[in-house]
C-alpha cells in the first residue's frame, strides 16, 4: 500500500493533483480542504496517501495529514459512505472541527455536504460519535446551536465545494430558494 507521496506538484486540480515522484505521476483524489494545503504546480508537496483496490481501478487518495486520512478511514467504515462522499465531508473544514461536529451530533453540518441527506448524517453521527470521542477531549469540544437557517446551511455547503467564504457570499447574494439544496443550485448557476 501507497502511504505517502512525495514530489513535484505536475497537476493542481479541484478534486485532484498529479505528484510526479521518482520518475512517476502519482495522481491523488483530494478533498478542497487537503487542496489548500497543497502548493503550485512545480512545487515540492508531501501527501499521506491510501490507496483503494478494485477490481476495475486501483484509486489513491491523498491528504494533508494523517489526521485527515485517519477521518477518511473512519467515514469509509460508515454504512452509504463511500470515497467520494467521504473526500466531500472532508471538504467541510479542518478533520478537528468535524470531529467536534460529530462530537457535538451537529448533523445540520453534514447535511451540508452535497450527496449527504439527513439519514446518512445521522448515520456518520450515531456509528462515528463514540470512535471519535476519545479524540476529542471535553475541554476542545466547542458546543454550539446548530442552526436551521437554509443561507447559512448553503453557506456552508458552499464552502465544503471549496468556495472562499467571499465566493460563498457572493453567489448567495442573488440565490434565490427555501431549502439549502436549492440556494445551492442557484448559487452554482449563477457562479457560472
Amino acid at each position: 500500500m501507497i502511504a505517502l507521496v512525495q514530489g513535484e506538484v505536475a497537476v493542481r486540480r479541484p478534486d485532484h493533483v498529479v505528484v510526479l515522484a521518482g520518475g512517476v505521476g502519482y495522481r491523488l483524489a483530494v478533498s478542497a480542504e487537503t487542496l489548500k494545503h497543497v502548493p503550485a504546480v512545480g512545487k515540492a508537496a508531501t501527501l499521506h496517501a491510501h490507496t483503494i483496490l478494485r477490481d476495475d481501478a486501483i484509486a489513491l487518495f491523498g491528504f494533508a495529514s494523517e489526521e485527515e486520512r485517519d477521518l477518511f478511514l473512519l467515514l469509509l467504515g460508515v454504512q452509504a459512505v463511500g470515497p467520494k462522499v467521504a473526500l466531500a465531508v472532508l471538504g467541510g473544514g479542518p478533520p478537528r472541527e468535524l470531529l467536534r461536529a460529530i462530537a457535538a451530533q451537529d448533523t445540520k453540518r453534514f447535511q451540508a455536504v452535497p450527496g449527504i441527506g439527513k439519514r446518512t448524517a445521522e448515520r456518520i453521527i450515531v456509528e462515528l460519535r463514540e470512535k471519535v470521542a476519545g479524540k476529542v477531549s471535553d475541554e476542545i469540544v466547542v458546543r454550539h446551536t446548530p442552526t436551521d437557517d437554509p443561507r447559512t446551511l448553503a453557506r456552508e455547503g458552499l464552502l465544503g465545494l471549496g468556495f472562499t467564504p467571499q465566493e460563498a457570499d457572493g453567489m448567495l447574494d442573488t440565490a434565490a430558494g427555501d431549502t439549502p439544496e436549492d440556494l445551492i443550485a442557484e448559487a452554482l448557476k449563477a457562479g457560472r
